[in-house]
């Protein structure tokens, strides 16, 4: 006989989701797993004593949590898809019934807690995945990528002059005089606070851009517009940045700087900065943390593998400094050593191929504040070497700059090519480089979708956050035990079972009259 369903709702269903939610469930093992109760006494100070309760803070950081490992980056939609979702619920300690909390709501408790908390939830959970064996600790591999900013390009506005500027100032204002029209004819309170040799330099980039046979997207029209942050700005999000990545469209980022321990690929730093800086100067501050973050759980950091783009003298040194071997490829531009002059470490002194000696002369400082070494010959020596025309034609004598961190880069060179320097990279290129490509695509990366850089640095710890807890749960993360009673019991049946088996009586053979 044929079946057939027929469904009325019930008004008290009489089940528990405990019942329903297998044990193996990813939700269900986290609730068991991770422990949030610190978030009462972390928040107590934020909330007054009066007024209608707030979101509970274990609910709210469990459904960031939630977001995250789904890639939702919606709160709307986040509320939407747990509401549909029974190992969720279970998760959040929320029943059938129970009403989740409004989307505003979520938005408003993110911007109210500090992001010390964000940072201490993620301390917890690193303590977890350290104390389960998954990170060693001794080698960290580092890199950073531009995570796409909640602000257009199409609101970015020019920065108002601080004083009269030079003519690229003044073809900037005409190139964007449409731009401040459309914004109702507003001047911009943001002044420009850049040095002027930055300006100028900025401004042989983008007339080098309109020459160049090769033009990038946006370029090739006269009325395009070649913008920089040092004198443009977005009002909707002013701590992002104009950035350009190799064969992407120019766009307004943060910059995202990660660490990545390479035992079992466990995220242990990862903060948010301004895009239009340099690789290189993060690195200190990200390696000091790492190693703080490590000590406190007992571990060393001895090795950081990073790309080219960390490359610079004073981090080698700071790195040689505080006991750890950076093995960072040298910059291409650098030169290990100047053919055809040979140097003295002794003496401290360059030799010309005519065997004159340049001496170490002193110290200066460029524009941008780097301190460098000068050497140079005797105007004697030079005026009557037949060499000078080709060697110093346009000066009285040969002269020599060189970084004051020369040593360190020479030896940074010398481990790039010896073969544990290929190792490293191989190592790095398949640690760090994987993680950043699961928590853009998988972990809701792709996009910052809340405004500055406190907030961005919120996000990106929490997607840390859920991509370390799921990785814990794989790997390093206990299955639920079962109960004491049923664990005695199946003991118990197991010893019955093999005392059964000796003494149950074999079987006797019966002789044939």
């Amino acid at each position: 006989m044929q079946g057939k369903k027929n469904y009325t709702e019930k008004l008290f269903p009489g089940f528990q989701m405990s019942d329903r939610i297998p044990k193996e469930n990813l939700y269900r093992r986290l609730r068991e797993t991770l422990d949030l109760s610190f978030l009462y006494r972390d928040t107590k100070e934020l909330y007054g004593k009066t007024g209608n309760p707030s979101i509970d803070p274990v609910v709210f950081f469990k459904l960031l949590i939630t977001g995250y490992l789904e890639n939702i980056t919606s709160d709307r939609k986040l509320v939407e898809h747990c509401g549909m979702r029974m190992d969720v619920l279970y998760f959040l300690g929320h029943d059938l019934d129970e009403e989740l909390p409004w989307h505003s709501t979520i938005s408003r408790t993110r911007q109210l807690y500090p992001e010390s908390l964000f940072v201490t939830l993620f301390n917890k959970v690193f303590a977890l995945c350290v104390d389960s064996g998954m990170v060693a600790g001794h080698t960290q591999a580092v890199d950073s990528a531009p995570i796409k900013a909640n602000a257009s390009m199409e609101s970015v506005v020019p920065k108002m002059p601080a004083a009269p500027m030079e003519s690229h100032l003044k073809k900037v204002s005409e190139e964007n005089r449409e731009t401040t029209k459309k914004h109702g004819g507003t001047i911009s309170p943001v002044q420009i606070s850049a040095p002027e040799h930055e300006l100028k330099r900025v401004e042989k980039h983008h007339r080098n851009l309109q020459e160049s046979p090769v033009r990038p997207a946006g370029a090739t029209h006269k009325k395009a517009r070649l913008l920089s942050n040092k004198t443009h700005y977005s009002p909707h999000d002013p701590d992002a940045r104009i950035s350009v990545k190799p064969g992407k469209a120019r766009k307004l980022n943060y910059h995202c700087s990660m660490a990545v321990d390479t035992a079992e690929g466990v995220i242990s730093h990862i903060q948010a900065d301004f895009a239009d800086g340099r690789d290189s100067q993060y690195l200190k501050d990200i390696s000091l943390k790492v190693q703080d973050r490590l000590r406190k759980n007992e571990l060393t950091m001895t090795d950081i593998l990073a790309d080219a783009g960390y490359s610079n003298g004073s981090n080698y040194d700071f790195l040689e400094q505080r006991k750890v071997t950076g093995w960072i490829p040298v910059f291409g531009k650098y030169k290990p050593w100047i053919e055809g002059f040979p140097y003295n470490r002794e003496k401290d002194e360059y030799s010309c191929p005519m065997g004159r000696p340049l001496p170490f002369k002193g110290f200066s400082t460029n524009k941008d504040g780097t301190v460098l070494k000068n050497y140079w010959a005797a105007p004697r020596d030079c005026k009557a070497c037949p060499m000078k025309s080709s060697c110093a034609p346009n000066r009285k004598c040969k002269s020599i700059t060189r970084t004051i961190y020369d040593e360190p880069y020479l030896r940074a060179y010398a481990r790039q090519h010896n073969g544990r320097g290929g190792q490293m990279k191989k190592l790095r290129q398949s640690t760090v480089e994987p993680v950043f490509g699961s928590l853009t695509q998988f972990y809701g990366l792709r996009k910052i979708g809340v405004l500055g850089k406190a907030g961005a640095h919120k996000v990106m710890l929490m997607a840390a956050v859920a991509f370390n807890l799921k990785k814990y749960l794989k790997k390093g993360g206990k299955k639920p035990s079962i109960g004491i009673f049923e664990a005695i019991m199946d003991a118990l049946q197991g010893h019955l079972t093999t005392f059964y088996r000796h003494i149950r009586p074999r079987p006797v053979l019966q002789m044939a009259p």
